[in-house]
Order: structure tokens, then sequence, then C-alpha cells
């Protein structure tokens, strides 16, 4: 921080703007009058615009809120909400005070979150709901560090006899007009701009410090690589704990001018896609797949007329996509015939997505190529991008008129790669992290001298485009995104007597589950308790072992996030063992032969409508 000093921050060029308050400040002026944000309010039953001049009075009136705290320049904001207006108040006005906020997953188990306010040093937490407090606050004195506390939704719970915790409303006060006596603090580019908090090799999270000049640059580079207007709408769904939201779904369309809408739920998504009828989409691969899904279930029951009208329109709309991008030329049928497939077909398909969508972006994870191709086929430009937090995040991205769907594009301006030991992808740009918080040696085997980042994973560089091709370590990576050290899991759940072995799978999965073998000594009294009290009921006994099993495994990994948590379980009683190829001479778990070994019981763990009440079958 260069100073403690507030003063108004204004530039009248996009390209002027070196930090995150200069660029909303010069977003409010310029368009002062557009939506900027839209969200649904439960109270009044409606979706509720807000214009960058109501913006503007917003994250004044939580400025003076925080200004009153007086925390230190720099001091931590943990913000525990979920996507909305409340959340982006929260994080601009602190950094437009020069503080730092630290975005948390909303729906994180209390360890998790624990451990994160801890290791940040956050001095004010802002959360949802008296629950959310309540279940954190048996952390005793992991909390202490904390001097405030701000909770959005009041409750007839509401306690604040330490005078820690305060309503979101009395927080703010009655008087919510802005005034001049509110200014940005003078904040320099290398100042911290966040601490993003994503999964180590050691089980625990690592804090990212990405500073205002790491996401400034990232936000230009984005910019000048796709084209989003003012009129653009995108809809939020992704949690702002994710940089990939934060930086291509919230601070990029502050740069555009774009209207950012939040989704009400993942459950409510199919229906907020048709109401909000967004331009834009930000997501991982899962939500591609849950729709390729439901179009092939739909395949499955049609007509025959239809399943033909479907199969013609996604090859013609395939032929027709590698023609848009000069690898073939179009026939003069499919010339004659897309026009119409595409209204009669194609577009009644995407309707489900809102029916406005022209660009669809994917990251997090990679997507597969059939699913791809198929939104491609129907006319609509899904691009794959590769980034991961400690880039801020984008790396490479392919374009609408430059799209090659195997890999994730070519790299963004300023951003230089190459191939180094081991096929390892680095990276070097304005965008890279300062480093991890507290960990300098971390720091160090992450980034080194002359600036290169070590990405971890595997890839080749051809005719400029970026193809990854494996991880030198191994991470699982979810469908949703999230990775995962299965290591650290397993050693987790081996500390409890009951499981001599343990394997945790996901890779492209929706979510993770464990292959584990019983202790038979251990697991003999409590299978016959479990046998004794399914005695007489209707509820299958594999379902009630399959419950107690992975309750057992939750308490083994609750010191990890709740994405972590396998939400399935195999099991046997019989050990994985060297003479069959199972196990390395030094007893590690050969991975790939043990899924091969299993492939038709992992597959009976991730049925096609996965349920919270699926309950997977155990050898």
């Amino acid at each position: 921080m260069a100073s403690a000093d507030r003063v108004l921050l204004a530039v009248t060029d996009f390209d002027d703007a070196q930090t995150l308050p200069v660029l909303l400040r010069w977003r409010i002026e310029e368009t002062p009058h557009r939506e900027a944000y839209r969200q649904f309010d439960q109270t009044a039953a409606r979706w509720i615009s807000y214009t960058w001049r109501d913006v503007d009075m917003r994250v004044q009136a939580w400025q003076r809120a925080l200004d009153a705290e007086r925390f230190d320049p720099g001091a931590r904001i943990a913000i525990l909400v979920p996507n909305g207006v409340d959340h982006i108040s929260m994080d601009l006005a602190a950094l437009s005070c020069g503080l730092v906020p630290v975005p948390l997953h909303a729906v994180d188990n209390p360890e998790s979150i624990l451990y994160i306010l801890e290791d940040s040093g956050a001095s004010l937490l802002f959360i949802e709901s008296i629950e959310q407090w309540e279940a954190l606050k048996v952390g005793d004195s992991r909390l202490d560090g904390l001097k405030r506390v701000v909770c959005a939704k009041t409750s007839s719970g509401f306690n604040n006899s330490d005078g820690l915790l305060v309503t979101l409303d009395n927080w703010l006060g009655n008087d919510r007009t802005p005034t001049t006596d509110t200014h940005d603090a003078i904040v320099e580019p290398s100042d911290l701009a966040a601490i993003v908090y994503t999964s180590g090799t050691t089980g625990r999270p690592k804090g990212v410090m990405l500073s205002h000049g790491n996401i400034i640059a990232n936000v230009k580079a984005i910019r000048e690589r796709l084209r989003v207007e003012e009129d653009d709408v995108f809809l939020s769904f992704l949690p702002l704990s994710h940089t990939f939201e934060r930086t291509a779904g919230y601070y990029h369309p502050i740069a555009a001018g774009a209207c950012v809408a939040f989704a009400r739920s993942t459950q409510h998504l199919p229906e907020d896609l048709k109401i909000v009828r967004p331009t834009l989409l930000i997501s991982v691969p899962r939500i591609y797949e849950r729709f390729h899904a439901k179009i092939m279930e739909h395949r499955t029951s049609a007509s025959w007329f239809e399943r033909a009208a479907l199969d013609l329109a996604l090859a013609v709309g395939g032929r027709w996509f590698d023609a848009r991008q000069s690898r073939t030329s179009p026939s003069l049928f499919d010339r004659l015939a897309w026009p119409a497939l595409k209204q009669i077909v194609a577009d009644k398909v995407l309707a489900q997505l809102g029916g406005r969508l022209r660009v669809a972006v994917s990251g997090g994870a990679p997507i597969t190529l059939p699913i791809a191709r198929l939104f491609l086929s129907l006319g609509l430009d899904v691009l794959q991008g590769y980034g991961m937090t400690e880039t801020s995040p984008v790396v490479s991205v392919n374009t609408p008129d430059d799209n090659d769907p195997r890999s994730v594009g070519r790299p963004l301006a300023g951003v230089e790669v190459k191939i180094g030991e081991n096929q390892e992808l680095l990276v070097r740009a304005p965008s890279v992290m300062i480093g991890y918080w507290h960990k300098p040696e971390e720091t160090q085997r992450t980034i080194e001298a002359d600036g290169w980042l070590h990405t971890g994973d595997q890839a080749r560089i051809e005719d400029g485009r970026i193809t990854i091709t494996g991880r030198i370590k191994d991470i699982i990576v979810t469908s949703t995104g999230e990775k995962i050290a299965p290591a650290d899991l397993e050693t987790a759940i081996i500390s409890d007597p009951l499981f001599e072995q343990a394997m945790v799978i996901g890779e492209q999965r929706p979510y993770l589950a464990a292959l584990v073998v019983l202790n038979a000594a251990e697991w003999q009294p409590e299978k016959a308790r479990i046998e004794k009290e399914a005695a007489g009921t209707a509820s299958p006994l594999t379902h009630r072992e399959a419950d107690f099993l992975r309750r057992r495994i939750a308490e083994a990994v609750k010191d990890f996030p709740a994405y972590a948590t396998p939400r399935a379980v195999w099991w046997s009683t019989e050990p994985w063992t060297i003479a069959e190829g199972l196990l390395t001479p030094t007893l590690k778990i050969k991975r790939a032969a043990l899924e091969r070994r299993l492939a038709a019981e992992i597959e009976g763990l991730y049925p096609q409508k996965a349920s919270s009440g699926t309950r997977p079958a155990s050898r």
C-alpha cells in the first residue's frame, strides 16, 4: 500500500486503468445508467436490476462501513456468501478501501473455512446466515483474529453477546447516500487484490496471492482476445471463490460494461437460462455434460423423424463449423441445408440455453471432444481455454474464428509459454501470481527466478496452440473444475483402522468416489450391527452398509474442503497385492491397473441419473 490517504481516482481511458478500483470508477463514469447487475429478490419474488450508478451508491455505503472499522491497509476481508450483489459490494468496497478480499466457498465445510480464516488472518468475515456462524463458533482460538462478523440475513436466533456479530443492515447504517467524503484509497498495481485458496498437495489449501496488476493484466488480455460488448449479458453461477469466475465472469464484464445476472442456484439454472437469456456463458464442463446428456436422452425417446432431423443437423452443422474454421469447403448441399436445419432443429435445441448464446467458454477442466463437437455442430461457439488460479487465471483460449476444440487455444497477448522438462508447460506473464501466502519455499519451487511458473501440467505446443496431455503430479480434476490431491485423501481414510487400503477416483466425474479394502476383523462387528438394525426393514442391506461407510470416510476427511468428500463408495475385504499387479514393490497403488481391474465397479458408482439417493453396490 503506497499510502493511507484517500483520493478520488479516475481515468478517461480503459487502457490507463491499472487497479480494480480505478477500473470500477472508469466504468461508472462511462456508462452510469446502463444495467450492471440483475438478481432475483426472494422477498419481492421478482428480478431486480442495478445500474452502474446504483453500484456506485452501494459500494460507497459499504466503504463507509469498512472505514468505520479502522482496519489497517491490506487487512483481509473474508467473504462467505453466494454470488450476488452483496458479494460484489463487499468485494469492490474492500478493494476500494485498500483491503484484501478472501473469497470462500459458500458451501464449504466449517473445518476448511476455519483453516482459511486462521491462515489468512482475516479481520472481517461476511456470512449469509446465523446458522453459518453457529457452525463456525466451535472453532475457538482459530477465530481470535476476527474483529467483525457481518451477517447478511437477520434471524430470530441473532445473538451479539460478544459484540463481534452484527447484521448487515445495522453495519451499513441508515444513511446509504453517497457523500463527497467517500473516496478510493491509493492502491498500487503491486498491492494484493485477493488471496484465493486452492487445494495443495499437502491436503491443506494454499493461498494464492494475486495483485491488482495480475488481474488487470489478465482482464485486458481477455478483452483483447474475446469480443464482449455493453449489450451482452452474462449468467453467473460458478462460485466467485473460483478465480475463473472472478476474472472472466466478474471483473471482465466491468471492463466491457456488460450486465451480469446472478443465477438463483444450480437447481434453478435451466429455468434461469430461459429467463435471463444470456449471450455469454462462463462454465466448467459439467454444465455442458448435463445438457449433452439431456439432448441424447431426448433423442432416445424421440420419433424416428426427430432423430433423423437431429442427426442430419449435427452432421451438416459439424461440416459447417469445420468450413468456418477454413478446414474444409462447404458443399452446395450444406450451404442450402444448414440455414433450414439451424432454424428447425439447432435453434430449438439451443433454446434450452436461452436462445441468445453466441459464446460459451469452458474452463477449469478439459471438456471431451464429442460434447464440444455437439454444441459446435448446433452453431454454438464453445471455446475451451486453459488457466490456473496462479495465473489469474486465463493462459489461453480459443476464439470463434480460430477454434480447435482438441486444444485449449493460443496464449493470450503478453503470455509466454514453453515446454520444460518432462513435457511440463511453463508460463511467464504479468498475470502470474505474487506467490503463495506465507509459503515462500512453495513459491520458490513453483516460480523460477526468471519468472517462469511451473504449471504441473504436461502439454505440447503445435502451430502456437496448446494441447494439455496430462499432469505431472497426480491431481484429480472433477468435471466441475475442482482439483484434489487423491493421495492426501487416501492417507486420511486409511488412518481409520476400518480401512486397510483406499483409492480415490473422480477424474472428469461429477464427484469423488472411494474404492476401499476393509479390515475384516474391524468390519465383521460393524456389518453384524448393520444387519441387525436392518432386520424387518425394506431398506437393502448394501444401501445401509454404503451409508455407514460414507459416514466413516466423511469423518476421516473432515479437514478437507467439502468438495473433496467422496460421495460414493465401493468396498471389499480382499486386499490389493503386488502379485496381482495392483501395488508397486513399495506398496504404492498402481492407479491405472486398479482402475482397469475395477472398471465395471467404477461405472456402477456413477449412474447416468446420479442422485443423492443412489446407493452403489459392493463386492
